[in-house]
């Protein structure tokens, strides 16, 4: 437990240049709080202390505006960045040095039993106001863009952004949490109208110089 409250602090010097001291860390970083609480929970949720777990899930939501399940797994140097009004649901499953923004939901999609929630490899980077809805996995080094919405698998080294989203980097440049510009999203809609204006740029040049064949064709019949 202790290893782990040790790498958690030393998850939020390394993404927040804001953070100062470890006092002013330990004592006024509410998505800390919320982790600590549902390791704490989630030690009870194991010995299937249900009603305890959840009291104190629910107590820590009272007091962080931050909702985690206690069943939920989450793995080394989670960081949650200004997490109000983060959701992360009973089955998910979170791997080390995952960072998340506020608004985050890691939810299911229905009332279906078992394994409902996604699992979230290393190293991925989730910003704000993203849904990842499902039994899926989003793959390791991998980045979800600002207010995206994922519903289905995501490989490793991926970028996703959009509603729904859809991949627009993969098996490329490694994307990691100091690389995801949320300011400067890839718009796969406006890459698609470039594509479709550059072809019809294609297009009516092939047209312009059909019509000087044709013109000059007429002109050597008519002399």
């Amino acid at each position: 437990m202790l290893r782990h409250l040790r790498s958690d602090i030393q998850a939020v010097f390394e993404n927040d240049p804001a953070a100062r001291s470890r006092f002013e860390v330990v004592f006024t970083y509410s998505g800390l709080h919320a982790i600590w609480a549902h390791r704490i929970a989630n030690v009870f949720y194991k010995r299937r202390l249900f009603t305890l777990a959840r009291i104190i899930s629910q107590a820590s939501r009272f007091m962080t505006g931050i909702e985690i399940h206690p069943g939920a797994t989450i793995g080394n140097r989670f960081f949650i960045d200004h997490g109000m009004g983060v959701v992360i649901g009973e089955t998910c499953e979170i791997g080390d040095d995952v960072v998340i923004y506020q608004g985050v939901t890691l939810g299911g999609t229905g009332k279906e039993k078992g394994k409902r929630h996604p699992t979230i490899g290393n190293n991925v980077v989730i910003g704000s106001g993203a849904k990842v809805l499902g039994s899926f996995k989003v793959g390791d080094n991998s980045s979800i863009g600002a207010n995206s919405v994922v519903v289905r698998e995501v490989p490793a080294n991926s970028t996703v952004v959009g509603i729904p989203g859809k991949i627009v980097k993969s098996n490329g440049e490694r994307v990691g949490a100091g690389k995801l510009d949320h300011a400067q999203l890839p718009d796969p809609v406006i890459e698609m109208f470039r594509s479709m204006y550059k072809e019809m740029h294609e297009l009516q040049a092939e047209l312009e110089k059909l019509k000087k064949n044709s013109k000059g064709d007429g002109g050597e019949a008519e002399s």
